[in-house]
């Protein structure tokens, strides 16, 4: 990696964890949904700033080119997101069942009254 892509890639990696840290700051974001990504960020960045870290990396998991190794890094990382989004959704969809049925015997409590 060259010099300029190595910056180019620091810079978007700090300003996206500004951003990531201004929207937990304004209650934007929730901090547990955003630890991943913050998780994500460092780590883009210390590949970014030890490049020679990558090749060490790689060529210890037996990955031929540091490329592929990003490449899976970020496909189990999309795989660690969705799950958790997943575990997230399922608790939600969990709540409003329960939330619906028991607004559903809160209001035919409130009619049998009538």
């Amino acid at each position: 990696m060259d010099i300029r892509t190595q910056v180019f890639v620091i810079v978007i990696a700090v300003v996206a964890l500004v951003i990531l840290v201004n929207m937990i700051r304004n209650r934007t974001l929730e901090l547990r949904y955003a630890l991943l990504w913050m998780a994500m960020g460092i780590g883009v960045l210390v590949f970014a700033c030890f490049p020679s870290l990558t090749k060490g990396l790689a060529g210890i998991l037996g990955i031929d080119t540091p490329i592929n190794m990003l490449f899976f890094i970020g496909f189990c990382f999309s795989l660690t997101i969705i799950f958790s989004l997943t575990v997230v959704i399922s608790r939600m969809a969990n709540r409003v069942k329960k939330l619906t049925q028991e607004m559903a015997l809160l209001k035919k409590e409130l009619e049998d009254k009538r």
